[in-house]
């Protein structure tokens, strides 16, 4: 039986705007399962960035339960949920944000110090990283504006790992990218998958969900369907069609 990392319980989030209240989550139930990776699609306004955020302790829920590994986070203090994220959460967003003034190797290191302070442990992880996903030695000393797209994704993905989070959230990581590129950060996610990192990635593009194990579909601020698809296998074409004709179902 899978084990639950994340579970969430009668989740609600409602933003105000001039008064007029926008319910985008609905006492949404949910588990997240430890070393699955879970793909996170719907419509537009669906509330999937949202739910990304509120499970990450980067947002609060306006009401409901959150619990990650057995404990509730959803009442933490902002200061504590700094501290949670800090060390148990790596997060990918479709901006890199890398430090323009910090070549690749520095941008991962000084992530992996805030934790660490054995520098040279946390260089070993850095190298060993950035090697795993492809990141050739001579770009290390690059500035982020001297690589391409794809090689700065990829970099961002070593410096969401280098402090062993429990959980990867990643929100639309390929969607600044040429499908080459954008192939290449797909591959560094399967592959640190494979190796039992837990993912949960919110994408309106096929060609990323079709690498999760387990799809959700959110629409008007709740779950209305799932796609169990199994381990990714490239090229496997009954599992395309299955993914295509549950998004179909689903009105996408």
């Amino acid at each position: 039986m899978k084990k639950s990392i994340l579970t969430t319980t009668k989740l609600c989030k409602t933003f105000s705007h001039g008064g007029i209240q926008q319910h985008v989550l609905k006492n949404m139930d949910m588990d997240i399962y430890e070393g699955d990776f879970t793909v996170v699609m719907g419509p537009s306004g669906a509330g999937k960035s949202t739910l990304l955020y509120a499970l990450s302790g980067m947002d609060k829920p306006t009401l409901g339960a959150i619990s990650f590994a057995g404990r509730d986070i959803s009442g933490l203090s902002n200061d504590r949920l700094a501290v949670f994220r800090r060390d148990n959460c790596g997060f990918v967003f479709q901006q890199m944000y890398l430090l323009d003034n910090m070549n690749i190797l520095d941008n991962v290191l000084a992530a992996g110090l805030l934790v660490n302070r054995n520098k040279k442990e946390v260089v070993r992880r850095a190298k060993d990283l950035l090697t795993r996903l492809d990141l050739d030695e001579m770009n290390w000393r690059k500035f982020p504006a001297q690589v391409s797209g794809g090689e700065a994704q990829r970099a961002a993905i070593a410096r969401a790992l280098v402090n062993t989070p429990r959980i990867i959230f990643a929100d639309e990581p390929t969607g600044a990218l040429n499908s080459a590129n954008g192939t290449r950060v797909l591959d560094a996610l399967t592959e640190i998958n494979r190796q039992g990192q837990s993912i949960v990635m919110v994408t309106h593009d096929l060609r990323c969900a079709y690498r999760g194990n387990r799809v959700l579909y959110i629409r008007d601020g709740g779950i209305v369907g799932e796609c169990d698809l199994g381990a990714y296998v490239s090229g496997d074409a009954a599992r395309h069609e299955k993914l295509r004709s549950f998004l179909i179902g689903m009105g996408w």
